[in-house]
């Protein structure tokens, strides 16, 4: 009796855990196109390739299965060029690029998640087809013969175009084409190393018959619609490469404010050569006018300096190309230091020693630079004892420097050194410079108090050096600590007055900074420097920030809030309410979380939750919503026959849902469905009463009646529990005519991408394929598989298992049907009579090693293994042959098509023409046909009787 009861026990939990499960399923996802698509391709074992001209629409669909309703992200990689899908992804079924251009071609992924399971992944290869306008370039090359005084010129012409797919070239002389060997003077050819990328017409020592109008066709046959495009080359005894004359000095130099005017004209050339300017490699000025091959320059400023070229180009040799160099004069960064007599320990100016002044400019252009020198405003000469020198070799360009040896009383005073250029135009820059017994070397110190600094997060501090000395340095501010950036980016900032000030301190910011003295307006001497030590205290920071709990009334639960970092570490108290009551108030020992309990919630016990951790610089807080609402309901989007009409103006709509996590609140007591019109304000309202709990998974169902057709409704639907109404879900019904009105008869011929909404069973080895006796490649599997579709045509689609490698003898592809409702006169009826179906397909198994063909019947309200209806196997011969059978289901059900692989290659499997028809047969079932599902669910009982025996069994 053990094993009896063993086994029981097994079938009720593999039972109750299909029941627990309910309609929840993992994403299944398909990519269908609904744009301008050229053509649309099946690569074996890899990935569809869809093909779309250039400037057309690109659209395609992300088709998904699965509950709750998956999200869908489309993404984009290895593209011709290498964006990321403009660094972003679509969040939609529908992918649209209108005026896709080649650069987006590559390879689309739909991503389908719900949570369950993997994710579901599907890409397509968009492959933008297009054709520039071709270019003929030609090249010339001249031969002189030993013997004879003569000339030999060959021509070369070069035809390239930009396409995908490549260029096919053809070349024409007036109106004779020309190919290899119909011209002993001619030759085409394709250079090795460009293969695919242009073609070459050779004219060899040229004669009076070549000179004519050549003309170059690029095309790609055709595809996508594509037309060719040619362009016509006059080839002449005058044609020639370019020549250009720039009118203008070589280099021009200009003051700010000027209006610079640039002259290229052509000198030679057939044909007429076209001028372009450029600068640098790059841009022109937004400013610059140009007229042919004169560029005009108003209010010149430095940004517009630099190398301006003119291009002289007629698709004849090599382009013509002259430049220039435009300078504009200015005068910048004007600075100065002191260097005491370095013959000397200590850095003071005293009398009797030497010191020198520097004073350094930027000019442009350098050569123009002057200097001189005035002492207390008056001139000041070179002498032995005051020497100016305008050069130095251990400085950089544009510095001059005063010499002042034996320093005596009198020499006190003002410098001032004088910057200016040579033709002027430009004002001058002058610099003074106080030479006298107050001059001393800088100092610096850190104010008492101000290191360490602390401060809080989000404050304005004053970091502050002292710096004594005259003439007071600039002070450079930069991290100590480590290579880190100052607050506004720099490795470096200078402070005039020794404070650096940050505005809105931050954490990161906590550290050392180093104060320095710079060389420039002060002494020339080793650098000062000091250490100020900045600490920025902030408050904890804390997990969660805010979450929600939704609980029953009753149960009992913990919150939880935990410290990650704060600073000062040591932490004062934390502080627990309730809205505005306090809970609990403690210290932080050891532990950096806190807990609050809460043994049995009644209704005073919803509301906020709050836990306030504090320091010395703040508090932060965790916030619990605790709320009795329930989860929002989650649409059911797979339900099969949803619409049904039986009224010529309305229509109806079965809607499904299931209830996010039931348990987690008190029970459902009704639904709030809420419905209108989309685009009125108005809504129509009613309850919807549940009895019992819900189960997770469970599929409700409710029917809307009296949609006016043809619009489109908006759907809300609220949980209702003793605490109050819990999380809305919306939904937009849209109606769609039905191909069938009445719903007689379904057929499917596989002449759609979308299959008739036929999905593949990814639990198999492997998957049926979509293609055409026209497009499919026989190379792997000779001998077998259809020539054309059921109807003949080679252009026609049907469906078929590929049995080449890696697929061995067992592997199974399934295809199944959509769902099909055996739906009563009234949609609120039931089933009282079983309803008799004509299922009908054709088939083609012609191979030496054909394996098996089986049909299963699959029903929605049972479980167990699906119901064999039609099985064949062998090879049937090199023909489409018809099979017919009759089904008897009770219930929402699925056709499988099976195809189970033979012993070898050559066992391909094809089907056409499925069709499921209301009633009977008409001619009498094959004699392989296998009894359909009967109406009760048999293979549940099959399950049953297999335990009997067992238990019988054991008993014996």
């Amino acid at each position: 009796m053990g094993l009896g009861f063993g086994l029981l026990w097994l079938l009720n939990v593999y039972l109750e855990g299909i029941h627990c499960q309910g309609v929840y399923a993992p994403p299944s996802v398909r990519i269908i196109h609904s744009g301008h698509a050229c053509n649309v391709e099946e690569e074996r074992y890899t990935e569809r390739v869809y093909t779309i001209r250039e400037g057309e629409t690109l659209e395609l669909t992300c088709l998904v299965t699965g509950h709750p309703r998956p999200q869908i992200r489309w993404t984009k990689t290895a593209g011709s060029a290498s964006d990321r899908f403009q660094d972003s992804s679509v969040f939609n079924e529908t992918l649209r690029i209108s005026k896709i251009q080649r650069h987006q071609g590559g390879r689309y992924y739909c991503k389908a998640e719900n949570g369950l399971g993997t994710p579901a992944i599907k890409s397509i290869r968009v492959d933008v087809y297009y054709l520039e306008d071709p270019v003929v370039t030609v090249h010339q090359s001249v031969g002189e013969a030993r013997e004879q005084f003569y000339y030999e010129r060959t021509v070369f012409l070069r035809c390239t175009a930009n396409s995908n797919p490549p260029v096919r070239y053809s070349w024409r002389r007036g109106r004779e084409y020309l190919s290899q060997g119909s011209d002993k003077g001619v030759e085409i050819y394709e250079p090795f190393f460009t293969q695919g990328e242009t073609k070459i017409l050779k004219l060899k020592n040229l004669r009076p018959q070549d000179y004519a109008n050549y003309t170059c066709i690029a095309s790609v046959r055709n595809v996508c619609g594509i037309p060719d495009k040619s362009i016509v080359f006059r080839l002449t005894n005058k044609t020639a490469s370019p020549n250009i004359k720039l009118l203008v000095e070589d280099p021009i130099i200009a003051n700010p404010g000027d209006t610079v005017t640039l002259v290229c004209i052509t000198s030679g050339g057939e044909p007429t050569p076209t001028l372009t300017w450029v600068r640098n490699a790059e841009g022109l000025p937004r400013k610059s006018v140009l007229n042919g091959g004169t560029l005009t320059l108003p209010a010149i400023t430095t940004d517009d300096a630099g190398v301006y070229s003119c291009v002289a180009s007629n698709n004849v040799g090599n382009p013509a190309k002259k430049s220039t160099n435009i300078i504009v004069r200015a005068l910048k960064k004007g600075r100065f230091w002191i260097t005491p007599d370095p013959y000397h320990n200590d850095d003071n100016i005293q009398i009797g020693r030497e010191v020198k002044i520097s004073c350094q400019v930027e000019a442009t252009p350098p050569d123009e630079l002057q200097f001189s020198w005035l002492k207390n405003g008056r001139p000041l000469r070179s002498s032995e004892r005051m020497v100016i020198t305008q050069t130095d070799p251990d400085v950089a360009p544009g510095t001059t420097n005063l010499d002042i040896i034996d320093l005596k009383f009198t020499d006190f005073g003002t410098y001032t050194c004088m910057a200016s250029l040579k033709n002027g135009g430009i004002p001058e820059i002058s610099i003074d410079v106080n030479i006298s017994s107050t001059t001393v070397p800088p100092n610096l110190t850190v104010p008492r108090g101000k290191s360490p600094l602390v401060t809080q997060e989000g404050d304005t501090v004053d970091l502050q050096c002292l710096v004594s000395g005259k003439p007071k340095p600039i002070i450079l501010w930069s991290r100590a600590d480590k290579e880190a950036p100052m607050p506004d980016g720099s490795l470096q900032m200078e402070s005039y007055d020794g404070v650096l000030r940050i505005v809105n301190v931050s954490r990161e910011m906590s550290g050392q900074y180093r104060c320095q003295t710079s060389q420039y307006n002060g002494f020339n001497v080793k650098p000062r420097e000091a250490i100020v030590e900045l600490i920025v205290q902030y408050p904890p920071a804390v997990e969660p920030i805010y979450t929600e709990i939704r609980q029953g009334l009753g149960r009992a639960f913990t919150l939880t809030c935990r410290v990650l970092r704060a600073h000062p570490s040591r932490v004062l108290k934390y502080e627990w309410k309730l809205g505005t009551r306090l809970l609990t108030v403690g210290d932080f020992n050891q532990r950096d979380e806190t807990e609050y309990h809460v043994r049995a919630l009644n209704r005073e016990g919803y509301g906020e939750y709050t836990c306030d951790i504090t320091n010395e610089a703040g508090a932060g807080r965790c916030t619990f919503l605790v709320t009795g609402k329930a989860y929002p309901p989650e649409f059911y989007y797979d339900t099969y026959g949803a619409l049904w009409q039986n009224r010529p103006r309305v229509y109806g709509f079965k809607l499904q849902w299931t209830q996010m996590n039931p348990g987690a609140v008190d029970r459902i007591k009704a639904y709030r469905l809420g419905i209108k019109q989309t685009g009125q304000q108005r809504w129509w309202e009613q309850e919807i009463q549940q009895e019992g709990n819900i189960e997770r998974g469970q599929l409700l169902t409710y029917n809307l009646t009296e949609l006016i057709k043809p619009e489109s409704y908006q759907v809300r639907l609220t949980p209702i529990t003793r605490s109050g109404e819990g999380d809305s879900t919306e939904r937009i019904i849209r109606y769609s005519p039905p191909v069938n009105p009445h719903w007689n008869k379904f057929q499917c011929s596989f002449e759609e991408e979308a299959i008739c909404m036929f999905t593949q069973d990814k639990t198999e080895e492997f998957d049926w394929t979509r293609h055409s006796a026209a497009t499919r490649d026989t190379k792997y599997t000779p001998n077998t598989g259809p020539s054309s579709d059921r109807t003949g045509l080679k252009q026609g689609f049907y469906m078929y298992i590929e049995t080449s490698r890696p697929r061995v003898a067992g592997d199974k592809a399934r295809l199944l049907s959509p769902s099909f409702s055996v739906a009563p006169k009234n949609p609120y009826g039931t089933v009282t009579t079983n309803p008799t179906y004509c299922f009908s397909f054709y088939y083609h198994m012609y191979g030496k090693h054909i394996g098996t063909l089986n049909v299963y019947l699959r029903q929605k309200a049972q479980t167990g293994s699906d119901g064999v209806v039609w099985t064949l196997s062998g090879n049937q011969g090199d023909r489409w042959r018809q099979a017919r059978v009759n089904i008897h289901p009770t219930s929402a059900f699925q056709i499988v098509m099976e195809g189970v692989r033979g012993s070898g290659i050559e066992g391909d499997i094809a089907i056409d023409d499925v069709a499921i028809e209301e009633g009977e047969c008409r001619d009498p079932p094959p004699s392989n046909l296998i009894s359909s599902a009967s109406p009760t669910g048999r293979h549940i009982w099959q399950s049953c009787v297999t335990l009997l025996l067992a238990l019988t069994a054991h008993r014996r």
